[in-house]
Parts: C-alpha cells; sequence; structure tokens
C-alpha cells in the first residue's frame, strides 16, 4: 500500500484526514440495489450527484476545519471521473484495494495511519443530508475516544473514524447487510474501544430509501444541495410515468 497515494497535492498539511469512498459512477456498476426500477444511466448519474455531494460539503467545511482530504477511489483512481474530481477540486487520490468493503476499509487506514496521520476518518458517498458539520464533528469526537461511528438507518454505518488501526472491526462482517453496525459495536466491545456515536442518517441504497428521500427533497429541500434535489425531482417524475409505487 506504501505507493498507493498520488503525489499530486500529496503534502500532509495536517494531522488529521477526512477520507471519502466512493465509486466512479459507472452504469450498471453502481446503486444496482435500485436496478429496477432505475434504469443504470439513472442510478449512475444519481450516483455521481452523490459523490459531487460529499466533496464539496468536505471541501467547505475545510475552510474553518484542521484536516486533510484524500478520496479513495473504485474501481480506480485512474478513471476520468476521479481524475476530473482531482483537477477541478485539488484531491489527493487513494486506490481502494481489497477483496471487500471491511478489506478496502482497513488498508486505508492503515495507509494513512503509515503516513503519519493521528486521526482517520473514512465516510462514504450515500448519504445526501449530511451536513458539512459531520466531518468536524467526528474529529472533535476522536479527541476523548477510539473510535467514532455514523449509524445509518438501514442498520450500517455512513462514517468510522480512528485513532490507530483496528484490522479486527472490519474482519468477518457480512457488508451490505442490517448487521453491520451491530456486528461492528460488539467487536468494539470485545476490544475495548471508547466510542463515540454521531447522529444517524438515511444513506441511499434501498428502493425504500430513495422513496423516503423523494418525499424529504419535497419536504426540506435546504437538505439537499440543488443538484441532488433536481435529480431526485427528476426520477421522482419518471418512476411515476413508469406507475413505480412511491407512496
Amino acid at each position: 500500500m506504501g505507493d498507493q497515494l498520488n503525489t499530486k497535492n500529496s503534502t500532509l498539511k495536517m494531522n488529521f484526514v477526512l477520507v471519502i469512498f466512493g465509486k466512479a459512477p459507472i452504469p450498471g456498476q453502481v446503486k444496482t440495489r435500485l436496478c429496477p426500477p432505475l434504469t443504470p444511466d439513472e442510478a449512475a448519474t444519481l450516483q455521481g450527484s452523490l459523490v459531487l455531494d460529499v466533496v464539496e460539503r468536505a471541501r467547505a467545511s475545510t475552510k474553518s476545519a484542521q484536516y486533510d482530504m484524500v478520496f479513495a477511489c473504485f474501481p480506480s483512481r485512474e478513471h476520468v471521473f476521479f481524475k476530473v474530481l482531482e483537477d477541478r477540486q485539488g484531491l489527493r487520490l487513494l486506490d481502494q484495494v481489497g477483496d471487500n468493503l471491511g478489506a478496502r476499509m482497513h488498508q486505508a487506514f492503515q495507509e494513512l495511519f503509515d503516513r503519519g496521520y493521528r486521526q482517520v476518518v473514512i465516510v462514504g458517498t450515500d448519504v445526501p443530508t449530511l451536513p458539512g458539520s459531520t466531518f468536524a464533528a467526528a474529529f472533535r469526537s476522536l479527541k476523548d475516544h477510539d473510535l467514532v461511528l455514523g449509524p445509518a438507518l438501514d442498520g450500517g454505518y455512513y462514517l468510522i473514524g480512528l485513532n490507530r488501526p483496528a484490522p479486527d472491526l472490519f474482519a468477518d462482517i457480512p457488508w451490505s447487510t442490517d448487521q453491520v453496525l451491530a456486528l461492528t459495536k460488539k467487536k468494539v466491545e470485545g476490544l475495548g474501544l471508547k466510542t463515540a456515536l454521531l447522529p444517524p442518517y438515511r444513506d441511499l441504497d434501498r428502493l425504500e430509501d430513495l422513496q423516503a428521500l423523494i418525499g424529504d427533497a419535497k419536504t426540506t429541500p435546504k437538505a439537499f444541495s440543488p443538484r441532488t434535489a433536481g435529480v431526485l425531482q427528476t426520477l421522482a417524475e419518471r418512476l411515476k410515468s413508469r406507475d413505480a409505487t412511491l407512496d
């Protein structure tokens, strides 16, 4: 893993780093649990908007916070989508390496701790209403906790932060199930890690999540970026025309 982090914009400025874990918006490879009723192209458009949301909110929050940013790319940092992010947002890119999500997160933690960071926070890209203030809150939690978790309403977590590597947290977890958070908490108890929990949020993986977030975008539009609110509105109109149930 020692050569995975790109060298462009690679100077470490802070002791803390936020790692955004995201996939390139490739039709047929993202948001597959939403297809159908979404088409692969629609799912990819939604994915791209969600990724940009997190990057923009994290970038805005770094103006007052004291942490670096890295984007962990899947399937590869060489994908043109990530190259555009690198050029336009000044992001440093890291390849996700491993056979499953847990292995890839562990490798990212290990890589960045090895590079000298004292606190590493990983956040996903599936929570369109996640406030930018969440990132600074996660780092504050790590001042007097070993671990910080952001629970997702589907039984997983949207954020995890550590002060040191903890590979056991990522082993033997059935990823993409409703048992992820519960089993992680059991592991935490066994390891004796002092844990902080952030507020829960809904991530967007299942049709019921899409339905709920379409409704939320209508009632509380300011919680969403204008771009993602627009994507959700367009998808709602298309699904309605296909007689998909959205109530």
